[in-house]
């Protein structure tokens, strides 16, 4: 077995808003669900979800001039984590995307690439050196905290069958991330 217990498990996005009916639902998002909760369960030292957790007049809705549809409106169904994650095994959450006027794919830092959500701090305050990503949307902010936890100087694991994207093909994804230095890892490996 492999020893975790200086590894993080990084649970990205998986929203009710980002699955299967939800506002800007990922293709067959839900599929990854189970997948979740089995590394959730591994020893890791700390399970962590990040959560979209966006106000009301969001930058990034395209009410406001952005890209998205109103999603993940703070405190609503949408923002909340789907019943099916287990919540047992998550020790912390991190909340992205909270300032109105800067979104935020990462777990670590805003798109301006400047202002920290804080994950880095905590991951280096619990003594991690190792983290396995999994979650929503592959393509953008699953690879956007990937590429982030490199840049802090974690061990990047990403397990490309807990995850999906908004592309239905992710092998230019997948290639990003093996070239800027994330291992991808077997869900049967751990």
């Amino acid at each position: 077995m492999t020893d975790l217990s200086r590894s993080a498990l990084i649970l990205v996005d998986i929203q009710n808003d980002f699955l299967p009916g939800g506002a800007l639902a990922v293709p067959d998002g839900d599929s990854i669900l189970e997948a979740a909760n089995a590394l959730a369960q591994h020893p890791f030292r700390a399970v962590i979800a990040t959560q979209d957790w966006h106000p009301f007049q969001h930058c990034s809705f395209s009410t406001q001039g952005g890209l998205w549809p109103v999603h993940c409106v703070a405190g609503t169904h949408g923002a909340d984590f789907p019943q099916t994650l287990l919540p047992e095994p998550v020790t912390h959450i991190i909340r992205k995307g909270v300032l109105q006027e800067r979104d935020s794919y990462s777990g670590f830092l805003d798109n301006d690439r400047a202002t920290s959500t804080g994950l880095d701090g905590l991951l280096k305050g619990l003594d991690i050196e190792h983290v396995v990503i999994c979650g929503l949307a592959l393509d953008y902010c699953v690879m956007a905290t990937a590429l982030d936890a490199v840049q802090c100087g974690y061990r990047t694991e990403v397990v490309p069958q807990a995850c999906r994207g908004i592309a239905s093909n992710p092998g230019d994804t997948l290639k990003k991330l093996k070239k800027q230095g994330v291992l991808l890892k077997s869900l049967n490996t751990f």
